[in-house]
């Protein structure tokens, strides 16, 4: 099988190899007993120079790691040399470091290296050292027979390194089918390395094992790399292929074309791929019915196809099969299954609906309708209630005026003909209908007819009738504006079987206008009123009446009357736009439109011309110029004021018939209409005023807002000062404010108090002048008040509530201040200083404000 050469040592090295000393390392974790190896000094890569029992130490170690890279460390704890190494002294040391990575424990083993003085057991004179050699021990092909039956154990091959041509080896194995699953299959003699095997193998259940053999003397030492060994389980033709379904079901449509596909059918075969053992062949066997042959299959994919085009399902409407699988690519030794296949065959439109009669006669009264008076039934091969048998029922011919209609009985798929429209007895007593059938699929079969027809007689039975209005709307034609008591031929209604109208009475049923009369026994009008085309009632002209007419047995029909009213030029054209707007700075003329209610005849073209109205100068403003026949152009002259003007306007038709017409014009100084609206009483036409446009309300709306929060600025900022406590100074008596609508100083001021001492004011006392946006702050309550116009007014009031009040009013006046009635006032805690004062007032005033006062000590 494989085998392992042999290192010696090298002759007189022994003699010289010393010990090696380990110096003690110590680690930061748990540390195991310290390992002692004996090696030469010189030591070239990839040497074995011994085993570390790794599991005495940490058994769940996972990770290897040595300290010294020249050395690499196998998990079975083989200790092998990565590069060529002299030993220079008598020791060398490294540490082996064991971890487990999932619960994070480490250990460490420490490895003394000493030079070797003790020589190895020798089988020969000349002394060796164990030296891993590649030239036999590697893996041979060995293979195992599947479901072999023996004799067990049985041999396989041998395994044999080199070194035991010098040396005791003893060899072992692991991997599946020795130490794990399944457990015992293989096993090797220690001494001899004969591979055995115990028992049978199923490939199906393992392919290959591979095995790891090793090579070791008996005190531990590993001569040699372990040796992968891989041992094949050839397969045998022990599986049968197997279909992936019981039955198979496919469809194909009939009347296909040859090679079809029908369907494929699949197996699979568990022994080894790419083998004869799986190398399958399908076949098929028997169809049922047997006769004629229409299907093949490929022997390889296993696609079933149509060989004849000859399905019909309307014959055989499914086809069964019994289809083989062979495994030895078909061979008569082969493992073969068989399975069932069930081919259903769709149908196709490939028969068209046929009558199982060629003419049918009924009958019917007439004047009934939505009735049914036949069934036709019809026959389909094709598969029943799919839409290749379901009829569609349709009249070819004789129901020109659409008497009749023809439709599909869904639960018996008959058709059903009955009359939806009258039938006359005495204007056709029969009917010939040709009716056809197709069905709801198209048709693909190869009949040169695509319909299939029958002929239907329909005799009509006569009915005594009532009187008949035909035609239901009649009409006549009578002038508008007709001398009341014209009369006209009026409505008749007949009596279908005699066809006269003796007998037969006339009411009138509805008359919007109640403009005629209808004779009873002649059924002509009459008209009762003067008859007005141009009336909201009329439509294109026509008047209509509603009749009722009733014969002799009590029998009635009911028809219309239409009086054609002819139009008379009755009416002159005028001018629906009352109301003209010209916006001056952008426009010098405005469109006046004219219109006739009379017919086209009457009407366009139109004339326009101004109507002269005494003491008037309406030639002198106003220009007319025609734009079209219906429309002229009005324009001013001489340059007007803003404001409304009235002018007259004649328009004339054609023939002569004429209007006047007040236009109101009004010129605005505006861009468009919508600026410029006026309101115009409806009564009299007159200027109620004029509204503002919306960007004036919304400057107007502007200012006030704008007003309001200057007004809440200022209150604002009186009220932030009434919480401090101020206090006037003691020279208020002696200072004035000076208002002034100029740069320099002005002459306006008010006069000084007489009489204001620091401590009380008199009930007499003038006051002191204020200026807008300032005030004074006390004990009490401030107010201030801002209005249109002009001067302010500082009342100092001092009475039960103790309250100071500046308000600013309307219109020019002297200022004030004075004391409540009958009250003193006492200023000992309004002082204010000069600076206070200033600081005050200062926000409060505009920059140009704030220039026009001085201040002014007396």
């Amino acid at each position: 099988m494989a085998a392992a050469g042999h290192a010696g040592f090298p002759g007189g090295a022994l003699c010289r190899q010393l010990l090696l000393t380990l110096a003690i390392l110590t680690a930061a974790c748990d540390a195991c007993k310290t390992v002692t190896l004996h090696v030469p000094s010189k030591l070239d890569a990839e040497k074995f120079i011994g085993r570390v029992n790794l599991k005495e130490c940490f058994k769940s170690a996972n990770a290897i790691h040595s300290s010294d890279p020249d050395f690499q460390i196998l998990e079975d704890g083989s200790v092998y040399t990565t590069n060529a190494i002299l030993l220079s002294s008598e020791k060398r040391t490294f540490t082996i470091s064991l971890a487990n990575t999932e619960n994070q424990e480490e250990k460490t083993v420490l490895v003394l290296l000493e030079r070797q003085t003790k020589v190895l057991k020798k089988r020969h004179s000349q002394e060796k050292v164990l030296r891993r050699s590649k030239r036999r021990w590697a893996p041979i092909p060995c293979s195992v027979p599947e479901n072999s039956l023996g004799p067990f154990p049985l041999f396989l091959q041998q395994i044999q390194s080199d070194t035991a041509q010098n040396y005791t080896i003893y060899y072992s194995i692991r991997g599946p089918g020795v130490d794990r699953e399944p457990l015992n299959l293989f096993y090797v003699e220690r001494d001899t390395g004969n591979l055995f095997c115990t028992r049978p193998v199923d490939r199906e259940q393992y392919e290959s094992f591979e095995l790891v053999a090793f090579a070791t003397t008996p005190d531990g030492y590993t001569p040699e790399l372990p040796l992968p060994l891989v041992i094949r389980i050839e397969d045998e033709n022990d599986n049968y292929p197997i279909f992936t379904e019981t039955t198979y079901i496919f469809a194909v449509s009939e009347n296909c074309r040859i090679g079809t596909t029908v369907g494929q059918v699949c197996a699979t075969d568990k022994d080894e791929p790419d083998t004869l053992h799986t190398r399958l062949k399908y076949s098929i066997i028997e169809q049922l019915p047997a006769s004629p042959v229409v299907f093949s299959m490929h022997p390889t994919t296993g696609v079933i196809t149509t060989s004849s085009s000859q399905l019909d399902r309307e014959v055989f409407d499914k086809y069964q099969l019994k289809i083989k699988v062979q495994d030895m690519d078909g061979q008569y030794f082969g493992l073969q299954t068989t399975s069932a296949c069930v081919i259903n065959i769709v149908d196709v439109n490939d028969n068209l609906p046929t009558f199982t009669r060629s003419s049918y006669v009924t009958s019917v009264e007439e004047n009934r309708i939505d009735v049914e008076i036949l069934r036709v039934t019809v026959e389909d091969k094709d598969l029943i209630n799919t839409a290749n048998w379901r009829a569609n029922f349709t009249i070819l011919k004789g129901n020109e005026n659409g008497n009749f209609k023809i439709v599909t009985d869904p639960k018996t798929n008959e058709g059903v003909l009955c009359v939806v429209k009258p039938l006359n007895y005495e204007e056709k007593q029969q009917v010939t209908l040709q009716i056809g059938a197709v069905n709801e699929a198209p048709y693909s079969g190869s009949s040169r007819s695509a319909m299939n027809t029958a002929t239907v007689t329909v005799n009509v039975q006569n009915q005594d009738e009532g009187p008949e209005c035909s035609p239901a709307v009649q009409t006549v034609r009578i002038k508008e504006n007709a001398p009341v008591g014209t009369q006209s031929s009026g409505y008749k209604a007949y009596d279908p079987d005699t066809r006269s109208s003796s007998g037969i009475r006339y009411k009138k049923l509805n008359d919007p206008q109640g403009w005629v009369t209808i004779n009873e026994n002649s059924g002509s009008v009459t008209t009762f009123r003067s008859l007005d085309r141009e009336a909201e009632t009329i439509r294109n002209g026509m008047y209509n009446v509603t009749v009722l007419a009733t014969d002799k047995d009590g029998r009635t029909c009911t028809g219309i009357l239409g009086i054609i009213l002819e139009d008379v030029n009755d009416n002159g054209p005028s001018i629906p736009k009352r109301q003209v707007i010209i916006c001056k700075p952008v426009m010098s003329s405005a469109e006046i439109v004219a219109v006739d209610p009379d017919e086209p005849i009457h009407g366009p073209p139109f004339d326009f011309s101004l109507e002269q109205v005494p003491n008037s100068d309406i030639y002198r403003m106003w220009r007319l110029t025609k734009i079209n026949d219906t429309a002229a152009r009005l324009s001013y002259q001489n340059d007007p004021q803003f404001g409304q003007y009235t002018v007259p306007i004649r328009v004339t038709d054609r023939l002569g018939q004429s209007l006047v017409t007040q236009v109101n014009v009004v010129v605005c100084d505006c861009v468009t209409e919508n600026d410029c609206n006026l309101r115009i009483s409806p009564q009299t036409g007159n200027n109620r005023g004029i509204m503002l446009g919306k960007w004036a309300i919304l400057a107007i709306l502007l200012g006030i807002a704008l007003l309001f929060c200057i007004l809440f600025t200022l209150v604002c900022g009186a009220s932030g000062a009434a919480k401090k406590p101020k206090v006037f100074p003691d020279d208020l008596a002696q200072q004035n404010l000076i208002v002034s609508n100029t740069e320099a100083p002005g002459d306006d001021r008010v006069c000084s108090t007489n009489g204001f001492s620091a401590h009380t004011v008199g009930s007499s006392a003038q006051g002191i002048c204020g200026t807008m946006g300032s005030g004074v702050k006390g004990r009490g309550q401030e107010t201030i008040e801002m209005v249109k116009g002009g001067h302010q007014t500082l009342e100092s009031c001092r009475g039960a509530g103790q309250h100071h009040t500046l308000e600013s009013c309307k219109g020019g006046g002297q200022h004030t201040l004075d004391s409540c009635r009958g009250g003193q006032v006492e200023v000992e805690n309004c002082k204010y200083a000069h600076s206070e004062w200033y600081s005050f007032t200062q926000p409060r005033l505009g920059e140009e404000s704030i220039r026009g006062h001085t201040l002014i000590k007396n």
